[in-house]
């Protein structure tokens, strides 16, 4: 059975201010997101390669989608995915974590793994992917999390799956850590 995509979706965001102050520079979040036919909707199959090998497709597609719509250097990155009522949350999990992973990171210099979040939910439910930085994930000024919505995905025998970027961290982040500029770049972690 072949995956058939549905529709693209790219959500686009630009934050000037937050809490009554100018940022030093905007914020940029970006999203975008598939809609996919799910080929294991309704059965149960230990075999998932079909939603695998698409990772692999996604992973590249998305970031350059992505990339395109952010304009500038991605800092920050997640994914996220939801399964309509007749899959599993397998389902996403096959897409998002065999072969989505090393695409997304070689097209921008990420050395962290992607964060993630899947769930089952029906049509326009909102999703929460959590991004952090792409170097080193322990920065946190760049924990944080962009929402989307499909109003007409997944339908019950779909895949919603996206991923989100940003071009910097939180506004006015001051909460300590690991600071951008002292990355290593080497571990994912420091």
């Amino acid at each position: 059975m072949a995956i058939q995509i549905r529709k693209w979706a790219t959500f686009r965001e630009e934050i000037l201010s937050d809490g009554g102050r100018d940022l030093d520079r905007s914020l940029r979040r970006v999203a975008v997101a598939v809609v996919v036919t799910n080929p294991y909707a309704g059965r149960y199959s230990d075999d998932l390669s079909e939603l695998i090998d698409l990772g692999a497709y996604l992973g590249d597609e998305l970031m350059r989608r992505c990339q395109e719509a952010l304009g500038e250097p991605v800092e920050a990155y997640g994914k996220g995915g939801i399964v309509g009522e007749h899959g599993e949350l397998e389902h996403v999990a096959a897409v998002l974590h065999p072969k989505f992973g090393a695409p997304t990171r070689d097209r921008v210099g990420g050395v962290s793994i992607l964060p993630s979040v899947k769930k089952r939910a029906a049509m326009g439910a909102t999703l929460d992917i959590p991004v952090h930085h792409v170097k080193a994930m322990l920065v946190r000024s760049h924990f944080d999390a962009v929402t989307i919505s499909v109003p007409d995905a997944p339908g019950a025998d779909e895949l919603l799956l996206a991923l989100a970027v940003t071009n910097a961290g939180r506004p006015h982040a001051r909460v300590g850590g690991l600071l951008a500029a002292d990355i290593v770049g080497e571990d994912g972690l420091r």
